[in-house]
């Protein structure tokens, strides 16, 4: 699955040239003092995927390196995408701190949720959407159709790719229940989840009241795989205000180990009453 979005490129390419500095013995203090151009500072801000970087800053850093020129060449290459724009990185409406999610989830090979309260983004349709929104009692209402706007964007890329990504949500009874935009609107949500449900590559599942409590009681998450072992799986939980990226194969193991089990005890949508 190819690298997507300039956030993402930077991610994947600093990992790349923190495995090559570490291969070589140096520490970023002395890869400053190469007189290379690159600051300490601005070698940390590359390496954790915070800024764009050039091709010949690149190029130099393989050298010092002692990279192959196979290397050096895929790498410089990868620099040409810290810069390039994806649709969300343009818009002015995604929050930052929800950009890389989207250029993550866009290169993600498989994906694996649990919401409680709310069916996810990805999942739901313009109505219930609009009833999400609406519940904010935003100030903008045409930036709240925006919003929707993208969200139909963000969802036609999703399930269009090819191969498709292999996406399985477990959902609360709650999320089923609740009327969020009225009762007409969630009937026909529901109706939505059970046609995508059919999709080869799409499981969707629902965690019923009568399991009482369960292990993912602490709130919604996401987890994030990806099949390029420079590309580090990543459990996504958000906020209000921000988002938090969880990287630590502990960490992301236990939210593994969290979603086995609703897993075993939640029931197909489609068998969902």
């Amino acid at each position: 699955m190819p690298v997507t979005g300039q956030r993402v490129v930077r991610r994947t390419l600093g990992r790349r040239l923190t495995r090559l500095r570490t291969a070589s013995g140096m520490s970023r203090r002395e890869v400053a003092e190469a007189r290379l151009g690159i600051s300490e500072p601005t070698l940390h801000r590359i390496e954790t995927g915070k800024v764009p970087v050039t091709a010949a800053n690149v190029r130099a850093l393989c050298w010092l390196y002692g990279a192959d020129q196979s290397i050096t060449d895929a790498l410089a290459e990868l620099a040409l995408g810290t810069s390039q724009q994806e649709w969300w990185d343009a818009s002015p409406v995604i929050p930052e701190w929800f950009k890389l999610y989207v250029g993550l989830e866009a290169s993600a090979s498989r994906m694996f949720g649990y919401d409680g309260e709310i069916i996810p983004g990805e999942l739901q349709t313009p109505e219930y959407a609009r009833g999400v929104f609406g519940a904010e009692q935003p100030v903008d209402t045409e930036a709240a159709e925006r919003h929707i706007k993208l969200r139909m964007q963000r969802q036609k890329s999703l399930f269009s790719r090819n191969p498709p990504i292999r996406l399985v949500t477990v959902l609360g009874e709650g999320a089923l229940v609740r009327p969020v935009g009225g009762e007409q609107v969630l009937k026909a949500q529901i109706e939505h989840l059970r046609r995508l449900s059919q999709e080869e590559a799409v499981d969707i599942r629902v965690l019923p009241f009568s399991v009482g409590a369960h292990a993912a009681m602490a709130g919604a998450f996401r987890i994030l795989e990806f099949d390029d072992p420079d590309d580090p799986d990543v459990v996504y939980l958000e906020s209000h205000v921000g988002a938090l990226y969880l990287e630590e194969q502990a960490e992301v193991d236990e939210y593994r180990r969290i979603f086995d089990l609703i897993s075993k005890d939640s029931v197909p949508v489609g068998e969902y009453r």
